[in-house]
């Protein structure tokens, strides 16, 4: 077992390694738009399907309370949250509208939305990257194997290198986590007219 182990880091060390070459490229122009919204008042917006919805709250979560250090907080939300909406929208329009839908009601132009997609087939996912192109909305996808559909929808696409689906979420998540703590620096670097509102000393571990 402890074989195992060992020889299944090995392959996140690698496929790592080959994502760090990959899509550094690409990585770089998200962080710059992200940066851009962020420092304009937009909003970021998150969405994906299972294990990439819970990686849409995560990434969301991060933005609005804190990443590494304290500072103001930062307009975020996964629209994957709210049953009440998520159900009305599946059961009068269907479940792909259910990312679509919401971006029609609270995203604006100039906004950034992340969609999540191992396979890029997803269509509701796929929905979402059509209604942020007709909102002037700019759309990133974080893909897995060959980026699918999706990869050829959005505006900026980060393709992992694999077509394990948990070894791609893997890797979003933490690309994700590169981008929030860019805009944290970017923002702690700034003077801050909106210091962030007392909270308790120790930080509650997440």
């Amino acid at each position: 077992m402890r074989r195992t182990v060992r020889d299944q880091m090995r392959r996140r060390r690698d496929l790592f390694e080959q994502v760090g070459l990959e899509c550094a490229a690409p990585m770089a122009e998200v962080i710059a738009l992200t940066r851009r919204c962020v420092g304009s008042g937009g909003t970021l917006f998150f969405c994906g399907n299972g294990g990439s919805a819970a990686i849409a709250q995560h990434l969301a979560t991060e933005y609005v309370v804190r990443f590494q250090s304290d500072r103001r907080a930062i307009s975020a939300l996964a629209l994957t949250t709210d049953t009440s909406v998520l159900t009305a929208i599946g059961n009068d329009w269907g479940f792909e509208r259910i990312f679509g839908r919401q971006l029609e009601a609270l995203a604006r132009e100039g906004d950034v939305v992340f969609l999540h997609s191992t396979s890029g087939h997803s269509a509701n996912v796929l929905v979402a990257a059509d209604a942020a192109r007709d909102l002037g909305v700019t759309s990133v996808g974080f893909l897995g194997g060959d980026g699918g559909i999706l990869r050829t929808r959005v505006d900026h696409a980060v393709v992992v290198p694999t077509d394990e689906t948990a070894m791609a979420q893997e890797a979003h998540l933490a690309l994700g986590h590169e981008i929030c703590a860019a805009v944290e620096s970017m923002i702690l670097a700034e003077p801050d007219p909106f210091p962030p509102v007392g909270r308790a000393e120790t930080p509650t571990e997440r």
